[in-house]
């Protein structure tokens, strides 16, 4: 952001003190916290000027009142010199007034008024406190290259400046030294109000930049969390109301079923829809509450893969469980939570694409080696109803396997079925 003193529309002050900071510096600070820069005016328009602050008054009346009363100074001494002609007196008290009255537009046109007060220096010496507040400001406002030119001007013109008004009190010599030694010294102090005020205006926008980007990373995680909350509930409900469905179908479309298959049927749909509503339940508490997943009942994790095989054969699927790890209980947590739900999802995924079908569920690894993951089963007998939505959980494995570091692929095998294959780092 450069600090070029040009302001743009009016928004409300960002600080309970506006009055006492430079209008400039006010109006860089006023801008939309959401934004970087100045909005800019709008086409075919130029930009409003700055409204000036209490603090900004207070400095022009006491420059312009120091400035008229050290030029009412250097009239008195123009009096005690008869050798300058009257007209030139009157014609350096003109140019001395209107410079001053000139010092109100400073702020507004800091170039072309310093650009002016050169040649008027040479003639009207009353003028001279005003061209050093000119350049000063010139400083603060404009760029370096601007100063460089306008000051280098003033300071060329000083030995023909006097050579034509002589000091009596100070030599040639030492008059030009003392007259460039106040210039650069306005220069200089206009440089380092303006180098302040840019690191002002720096260090606002880089807190603005920090706040900013803890914003965005407290949103990404927020956004991660509600994904891995959805992955949950994905994973977990929809095991949950397959078993339903299956169970529900069955006793639609056999009334005549024996009454102990009924009641069998009726009470797995009764303790999956409490499962369902459990889980459910869990996982809105954490949305609720913010608390990890950790949180509520213990998550299930390679252990738990029996009891999962065994409460989908009680609901009438075929399942093969062909291996499990012998140090199973070394699995880390998140490793054996992701295996868990791999095998959740494809028995889940077997059941509505390939009802009837023999489902082979295969662990197998060693610490140091990796877990690898296999669940596979052969085509369906007969044409299947297209599930709307279906994929969806795939996509979601895919991403929860590459989180612990491994890798899932998915896809048809060569005689019609269709597999799932893990590999999950471990040790």
């Amino acid at each position: 952001m450069t600090y070029d003193g040009t302001t743009t529309g009016e928004t409300p002050p960002r600080t309970g003190r506006r009055w006492w900071l430079p209008s400039a510096v006010a109006d860089q600070l006023d801008l939309d916290p959401d934004r970087d820069t100045a909005p800019g005016p709008a086409p075919g328009r130029r930009p409003r000027r700055s409204r000036r602050t209490a603090r900004d008054w207070i400095v022009d009346v006491f420059c312009f009142l120091t400035a008229v009363v050290l030029a009412l100074v250097v009239v008195s001494d123009m009096d005690d010199a008869p050798h300058i002609p009257p007209a030139l007196v009157v014609a350096d008290l003109v140019l001395g007034a209107l410079a001053c009255c000139a010092l109100w537009l400073r702020r507004t046109y800091p170039l072309t008024l310093a650009a002016a007060m050169v040649p008027v220096g040479l003639v009207s010496t009353t003028s001279a406190v005003a061209g050093l507040l000119t350049l000063f400001t010139l400083a603060v406002h404009r760029p370096f290259r601007y100063v460089a030119w306008v000051g280098g001007a003033s300071l060329a013109v000083l030995p023909l400046l006097y050579w034509l008004r002589p000091d009596p009190g100070l030599t040639y010599a030492a008059g030009i030294v003392f007259t460039a030694l106040l210039n650069l010294s306005a220069i200089g102090w206009g440089m380092f109000v303006r180098a302040k005020r840019q690191l002002m205006l720096s260090l606002r926008d880089r807190a603005r930049r920090a706040e900013t980007e803890a914003r965005l990373r407290a949103e990404q995680a927020q956004r991660l969390a509600r994904e891995a909350i959805a992955r949950e509930m994905h994973d977990v409900l929809a095991h949950r109301l397959t078993l339903l469905s299956v169970h529900a179908g069955a006793l639609e479309f056999r009334p005549d079923a024996p009454p102990e298959e009924t009641a069998r049927a009726a009470g797995v749909i009764r303790e999956s829809a409490h499962e369902a509503l459990q889980d459910l339940r869990e996982i809105i508490g954490v949305l609720r509450a913010g608390d990890s997943d950790d949180a509520g009942r213990p998550q299930p994790t390679l252990a738990a893969l029996d009891d999962l095989v065994a409460e989908c054969r009680a609901a009438g699927m075929k399942v093969v469980a062909a291996g499990m790890p012998a140090a199973a209980d070394t699995v880390p947590a998140s490793v054996g939570r992701t295996a868990y739900r791999i095998v959740q999802e494809a028995l889940t995924n077997a059941r509505k694409h390939a009802p009837g079908t023999e489902v082979t569920v295969t662990v197998t690894g060693a610490p140091g080696e990796g877990l690898d993951v296999r669940v596979s089963n052969p085509p369906p007998d007969g044409e299947v109803p297209h599930v709307p939505g279906s994929g969806q959980g795939l996509i979601g494995l895919t991403e929860r396997a590459a989180l612990t570091g491994g890798t899932l692929h998915h896809g048809p095998t060569p005689d019609g079925g269709f597999e799932v294959r893990s590999r999950l780092p471990w040790g």
